[in-house]
């Protein structure tokens, strides 16, 4: 089953080459499927660098010493949790980004990068064609879930923490940044350690 979800996943990638938009107007407050801009000439790294929300995980991928992966030549996506998803860690999220805690943090951020060039909306018609949720491998070989209620794109990793797609995501020369609203930590992971 789940070698038919992967399968089903790379058949709507390489099928879904042109964009298409899968956002819809929405009430004012309620979260749609993020749509993608195509920034081809940057990296992964400039385009994460140019979002303005993304300080924190800016530093988290510095003190993981794994910023430097977002300029190489392999196609990655990015499931970026923005800073007000990392306020919501409170002084957890503080405290993940000291030193000591660096093996825990490159943790948490592979379970944040999945292999190749996966936008929402590519996403989005995977689950459509899947008839429900897909699953995906992380770096950190962890299992993200992706699923749709309604119009918004959720993820989820495991039994832990559910993420929405915010924003837009910036499709980069080497991957997708897609922003999230909630970091992704493992059931029982609700503190630095």
């Amino acid at each position: 089953m789940k070698k038919t979800l992967k399968h089903a996943a790379a058949a709507v990638a390489m099928l879904a080459l042109p964009l298409v938009s899968a956002c819809s107007q929405a009430e004012e407050g309620e979260q749609q499927t993020s749509e993608t801009r195509d920034e081809g000439t940057l990296t992964l790294g400039s385009a994460l660098g140019a979002q303005d929300d993304m300080d924190t995980l800016r530093s988290a991928l510095t003190t993981s010493e794994l910023s430097g992966l977002l300029d190489g030549p392999a196609s990655y996506t990015l499931l970026a949790p923005n800073d007000p998803a990392f306020e919501k860690l409170g002084e957890a999220g503080s405290e993940l980004l000291a030193e000591e805690q660096k093996p825990l943090l490159l943790a948490l951020l592979r379970d944040h990068l999945l292999p190749g060039h996966l936008t929402p909306e590519t996403i989005a018609s995977a689950i459509d064609a899947n008839g429900g949720p897909v699953t995906m491998t992380t770096l950190g070989e962890g299992e993200v879930t992706f699923a749709k209620q309604g119009d918004t794109l959720t993820v989820s990793l495991g039994d832990g923490d559910q993420a929405t797609v915010v924003g837009t995501a910036i499709a980069a020369n080497n991957g997708v940044v897609i922003p999230l609203d909630t970091v992704l930590r493992p059931a029982g992971g609700d503190q630095a350690q």
